[in-house]
């Protein structure tokens, strides 16, 4: 009997006890990443295990956090399931907002889930979600023009390599761009990218006196490299992409190289869905020799809302969808390379998934970023490319803005930058800081 096969019989065995339970309708709020998609279509897999339904609400990354903030701040009640992340996590669990984890069947097998990423979705060494899929950010890049141009990518590069790699690739007149980055505005869209780079650079967003530190020379730098590589080799209306649009634009071969989640090496590497799917190549993502990588930790996470009336049943999905059986049961249809990545110790001990060409990459990310030492500079706040603070989202989705305002030519770096400054400042005073 193969593995796959027992893990199946012991699925349907729980699923036999956990049936004994009324069936329910849950509703789940989900992003529109590939992996969730692909979730999607194996509901029918829970709902023959369990006799639960499950109603779908997906939405793009904006909206999706604004959304499930909206609701569970106000104890909406709208979903039983929220997909949400290292940023929320912590926090909603310090508020009482949601249902804890620390009661999933042994099976389950919790002590698996990698250590960064059951830190980062604790409060106070409860788990308060689950995680889908983990994630760091590194460089995806064109191994033909990597060549073309003459260069070969170390391991490890620095922002300048990047920097000249990304000019000699570009070729606007045949639609090739060096680099494409994001510059949608959203705390979670362009602020991701940068306050992640800006670590590399040495800046911080605030001093140990939560002081904001837009002002300072280390953002100038990080914020006027990122427009000045933009305009040289970037694509046009990059101040409208985010991950979704430079996914789509690495695919149709259009990118030299792209910075960003970990999780799109399956998309970018699967000949059904990219133009270019055998000649990409991976790398860390890039530093400045200060000690910081301009890469991130996240991990997309299923949650259950304090106030749902469902709340058996919804453990019972988020036991469905964050197992070792699922990824299993992803790797049995679709290869090893599309299965859920990031998430557990289990998966990258897997000789099998060992061969998956980017493997060892996305762990020794995930790796490198430290949450809890995030800048070259101390920092009285956790989170690597966001501050672990409930004032946080708001302040740099306008941040985001003006920086966006910026790659898009209607203003420079210098008033971005003084306008940052200033709404920081006062949103932080009014908060008591």
């Amino acid at each position: 009997m193969t593995m796959y096969s027992r893990a199946l019989m012991g699925a349907c065995a729980a699923a036999a006890l956990a049936t004994g339970a009324s069936a329910e309708t849950i509703t789940v709020a989900t992003v529109n990443n590939g992996d969730m998609i692909r979730m999607q279509g194996y509901t029918d897999d829970f709902t023959e295990k369990t006799g639960h339904e499950v109603e779908w609400v997906t939405l793009e990354e904006n909206v999706l956090r604004q959304r499930v903030t909206t609701d569970i701040s106000t104890k909406g009640g709208q979903f039983d399931i929220m997909t949400i992340g290292m940023y929320e996590t912590p926090i909603w669990g310090a508020n009482d907002w949601l249902v804890p984890l620390d009661d999933l069947s042994d099976d389950y097998d919790v002590d698996d889930i990698l250590p960064a990423m059951r830190g980062g979705l604790s409060h106070d060494g409860t788990l308060y979600a689950a995680p889908f899929y983990g994630e760091s950010s590194m460089i995806m890049y064109r191994t033909d023009l990597m060549e073309a141009a003459g260069l070969e990518m170390p391991d490890a590069p620095t922002w300048e390599f990047v920097r000249d790699a990304a000019i000699a690739m570009t070729d606007k007149d045949e639609e090739i761009y060096g680099i494409c980055l994001r510059g949608k505005a959203g705390w979670g869209e362009n602020m991701a990218f940068l306050t992640a780079t800006s670590n590399a650079f040495g800046a911080r967003w605030f001093d140990e006196n939560w002081q904001a530190q837009f002002d300072s020379p280390e953002w100038k730098e990080t914020l006027t490299f990122y427009l000045d590589l933009m305009e040289q080799a970037g694509p046009p209306g990059a101040s409208g992409n985010g991950f979704n649009e430079n996914l789509s634009l690495f695919q149709q071969g259009k990118c030299g190289m792209w910075i960003d989640a970990t999780v799109a090496a399956s998309f970018v590497t699967n000949p059904e869905e990219s133009s270019v799917a055998d000649e990409v190549g991976f790398a860390l993502a890039p530093d400045t020799g200060l000690g910081k990588r301009g890469n991130w930790l996240w991990a997309w996470a299923l949650a259950i809302p304090a106030g749902t009336q469902k709340e058996d049943a919804a453990k019972e999905f988020i036991e469905w969808a964050t197992s070792k059986e699922y990824i299993e049961l992803v790797a049995a249809n679709e290869g090893w390379a599309n299965v859920p990545p990031g998430a557990r110790t289990s998966l990258y001990e897997n000789p099998e998934y060992q061969e998956v060409p980017f493997a060892k990459m996305t762990l020794d990310s995930i790796n490198s970023a430290d949450p809890l030492n995030p800048t070259v500079e101390p920092v009285p706040y956790v989170g690597v490319q966001f501050v672990a603070i409930p004032e946080f989202a708001g302040i740099a989705t306008e941040v985001g803005q003006e920086f966006s305002a910026a790659l898009a030519g209607q203003q420079t770096a210098d008033e971005a930058l003084a306008k940052a400054q200033a709404l920081t400042t006062d949103a932080m005073e009014a908060a008591g800081y």
